[in-house]
């Protein structure tokens, strides 16, 4: 049985005292949440004071360096995370991607350095416009698949929850259609059939992340292989978020 999740991404949003109010917020309304798993992504900055505001919420952070330490100034290495008892992270998301360069071959390092200390990853992976207009969004997904996570064992792959974010609508107000999502989805999940099995490929959940906000939310997770969503902006209030939340 697939998990449902619904994550936020709060990317470089919210002040210390904003960040307590929303978690205090959630927690409160924890549980609502039934057989959705939720979790926040947050600025590695307020994680010890986060963490532990309710059990039913997981809190992740949104990068990290993937090695134990060393001269790499400014970065949060995994020792870090290990010693903040962080147990998901995302990788591969596509402003880390775009706007810090991090490709297939970095974003692999990065997979293969979480799963060797226990940490969940959120494998982000989509399509920039010029693909989805070029109408090779497909092999273009496909192929960020196969470089940087279809070389785990299958053992190591089912710890992993993969969200698909079509580039083109992650801000924008623009939303892939249900047809375009599920057919991404279902490509998605037919790829790790095809190189694992049934098995695996029912049991990684597949999220949706590209403007999925309170008004589409119950829709998209109404498509057979849309297992939730990496929620940006409509995370970053209680209301919008806990509306996602109930979309199920």
């Amino acid at each position: 049985m697939r998990k449902k999740i619904v994550a936020g991404n709060w990317k470089m949003n919210l002040t210390s005292s904003q960040a307590h109010e929303l978690v205090s917020s959630l927690a409160l309304a924890s549980d609502t949440f039934e057989d959705v798993y939720v979790a926040c992504f947050i600025p590695a900055i307020y994680y010890n004071a986060l963490k532990e505001k309710s059990d039913r919420l997981i809190m992740g952070l949104q990068n990290f360096y993937p090695e134990n330490s060393g001269a790499y100034t400014g970065e949060i290495g995994i020792e870090h995370l290990r010693d903040l008892q962080c147990s998901h992270v995302l990788i591969g998301h596509s402003e880390r991607r775009m706007l810090f360069g991090e490709d297939d071959a970095c974003v692999k390092r990065k997979v293969d350095a979480a799963i060797s200390n226990g940490i969940t990853p959120f494998f982000c992976c989509g399509e920039p416009l010029a693909v989805r207009e070029a109408n090779e969004q497909l092999s273009f997904v496909k192929q960020q698949l196969e470089a940087s996570l279809f070389h785990l064992a299958e053992e190591d792959v089912k710890k992993c929850v993969i969200a698909y974010e079509p580039i083109w609508a992650i801000g924008t107000g623009k939303t892939a259609s249900v047809a375009e999502a599920e057919e991404m989805h279902a490509a998605i999940r037919s790829w790790i059939e095809e190189r694992y099995n049934h098995q695996t490929s029912n049991k990684i959940s597949i999220l949706y992340g590209g403007s999925c906000n309170a008004s589409n939310a119950k829709e998209l997770f109404a498509s057979p292989n849309v297992d939730g969503g990496l929620i940006g902006g409509a995370s970053l209030k209680a209301e919008s978020f806990l509306e996602i939340i109930h979309s199920f």
